[in-house]
């Protein structure tokens, strides 16, 4: 039922209580098992590996210095198990087939993800600057995951870090 809503409303769109009617169940038992309401909701919906909540002050909390290389092992971690492949390779074909879908994923990752990373980086342009990094990793998740270019598909992460985390970190430090 949330998946249908999600997809149907968007995540702006849904609600806890338009969930709970679409399942039949009665709104207070989705909240008790979702207290921290729609986020978590559509995290278990969409089996995403972790809470961005939980997430960001691992990868940012430690502060800027190193801030590239955590999150790039973080990001490409996900990838690199067969459910956050599954999870990750999911919603790429999802919002490239479907406008509905890319709107859904949009307001989540941009409430959820970008904009809780850019509250914690300093300077003016720190949401742009967090979505450059993302669109970095992101575009060689493609080709590594999606459209399998070799030597990059097959390459071991350590192997790539070295490379990825100081342009990743570079974006987020704003220099």
């Amino acid at each position: 039922a949330a998946r249908t809503e999600f997809a149907a409303r968007g995540f702006d769109g849904a609600t806890l209580r338009g969930i709970a009617r679409a399942a039949g169940v009665d709104p207070r038992l989705v909240h008790h098992y979702f207290e921290n309401g729609k986020e978590d909701l559509f995290i278990a919906a969409f089996q995403f590996p972790a809470r961005p909540a939980d997430v960001i002050p691992v990868v940012f909390g430690p502060g800027i210095d190193g801030v590239g290389e955590r999150l790039v092992r973080f990001f490409f971690g996900v990838w690199d198990t067969p459910a956050g492949r599954e999870m990750m390779l999911g919603l790429v074909r999802s919002a490239a087939t479907s406008e509905q879908a890319a709107a859904m994923i949009r307001q989540f990752v941009t409430r959820a993800i970008l904009a809780r990373a850019a509250d914690v980086l300093p300077g003016a342009d720190a949401e742009l600057r967090v979505e450059l990094a993302v669109a970095q990793m992101l575009g060689v998740a493609f080709l590594r995951y999606v459209i399998r270019v070799e030597p990059l598909a097959s390459a071991d992460l350590e192997d790539l870090v070295p490379f990825l985390a100081p342009t990743v970190q570079r974006y987020l430090a704003g220099g």
